[in-house]
């Protein structure tokens, strides 16, 4: 793998035991400063963020980026060798947002974590509250048990079909299942995707090429998915050691022999990864001692942190609102970067109790992310035919655009 030059990319680095750890800071100084904790265990954060910096810096941001341990330009120790199991651990990737934000002579910043970085963000603020003048918390969970909260909300939406809008895919996709035309295997990584991407309609579609057995999109997508978990790709998605995280203290659901379940394809790959010993933290405890202001920031497309897990934690913190997306699915961050940054402008004491009554300006705001292809690509798909330029063009497209929607691992 090709090892990127730190001065080209605007690196710089912190000492951490063994690990020179990296970060990239940009924009105007003198604000309060804007820590930005991506995804993961796993999503790289110099390269992949490089559009989120230069929009933060035009807004006025002083934003602050900390590559996660065991990704991209922290994945090495000081002998270019990758880091341990051992060295890769809740408590010391925190540890490193604190070391940087220490280099960077910052007192307190705006916590702004999406998905496993808003599971940071958390554990950052119950250790060390001091450094945290707000937080808007993306796409996040407080717990372990929360998997299990979603694998169900899934179940009952796509599966059982007990909401009315998403009665008909059900059927669909039950019908498929039982004629034996796709595998469960299938079903668990490509639906809850497609749902998130481009909600029933897109859905809907995709089920009905399936079945008149147009598979071309169903097997692409079953094979990205898949690859996110096993398929290096440098200095953007390395799960393949920083995924020590994930099992060991962040992620501990077991397939239970039912349709349509999450954790099947994570059980493929666990015997690579340490077993889960339990969480660092008790988060739901933690977070009733949050002080800040904090804007829980909500998709209602997504899956993997469910709206009703977004309500759990803003129920738990004393100063929280609830910023729900009607449009969007996992991350905001990731699907919609200006809407993010402008609940990072937001979540004040003066400002936040107004957040939940702007989402729809929000929503509206230019500058989304390259996740929001990903439907208008498969629609394309879907509709031009195996001859039509345009479609086999967008079919190149989707190649190499798709494994930039937030990766599917279950603590992104």
């Amino acid at each position: 793998m090709k090892i990127l030059s730190d001065r080209r990319h605007g690196v710089e680095r912190v000492p951490r035991g063994n690990l020179d750890v990296a970060y990239v800071r940009a924009g105007r100084r003198g604000t309060t400063p804007l820590l930005v904790i991506p995804g993961g265990p796993g999503m790289g954060s110099v390269l992949p963020y490089r559009r989120l910096r230069r929009m933060a810096a035009n807004r006025g941001f002083d934003v602050i980026m900390v590559e996660h341990r065991g990704v991209g330009f922290s994945r090495r120790d000081r002998a270019g060798v990758d880091l341990r199991w051992e060295d890769l651990t809740v408590a010391a990737a925190v540890e490193d947002l604190v070391a940087v934000l220490d280099a960077c002579a910052v007192d307190r910043a705006v916590v702004y974590g999406t998905s496993y970085g808003g599971y940071l963000a958390q554990v950052l603020g119950a250790t060390h509250p001091q450094r945290v003048a707000a937080m808007v918390l993306d796409s996040t969970y407080a717990s372990v048990d929360d998997f299990d909260l979603c694998r169900a909300y899934l179940r009952r939406l796509l599966w059982d079909g007990d909401d009315p809008t998403t009665r008909g895919v059900a059927a669909a996709l039950r019908a498929l299942v039982e004629s034996g035309k796709v595998t469960d295997d299938e079903t668990a990584v490509v639906v809850p995707l497609v749902y998130e991407i481009g909600g029933v309609p897109l859905l809907s579609k995709l089920l009905m090429a399936v079945g008149r057995g147009r598979r071309r999109l169903w097997d692409r997508l079953a094979a990205l998915v898949t690859g996110e978990l096993s398929r290096i790709r440098p200095y953007v998605m390395e799960f393949d050691l920083a995924g020590a995280i994930n099992f060991r203290e962040a992620y501990a659901q077991k397939p239970d022999g039912l349709p349509l379940d999450p954790a099947l394809p994570f059980a493929s790959i666990a015997d690579r990864f340490p077993s889960f010993i339990g969480e660092p933290i008790d988060a739901p405890a933690a977070l009733r001692n949050f002080t800040w202001p904090v804007a829980v920031v909500s998709g209602a497309r997504d899956l993997r942190s469910i709206p009703a897990v977004a309500q759990r934690i803003r129920d738990l913190t004393p100063h929280g609102v609830l910023v729900p997306f009607d449009g969007l699915a996992h991350s905001i961050l990731d699907n919609h970067p200006a809407a993010a940054l402008a609940i990072a402008r937001q979540t004040t004491e003066e400002h936040l109790h107004l957040l939940p009554t702007r989402t729809a300006h929000l929503a509206a705001l230019r500058g989304r992310g390259k996740v929001a292809l990903g439907g208008p690509l498969m629609n394309l798909m879907l509709t031009g035919s195996a001859r039509d330029p345009r479609g086999e063009r967008v079919a190149g497209m989707l190649g190499v655009d798709l494994p930039d929607v937030p990766d599917r691992s279950p603590s992104s």
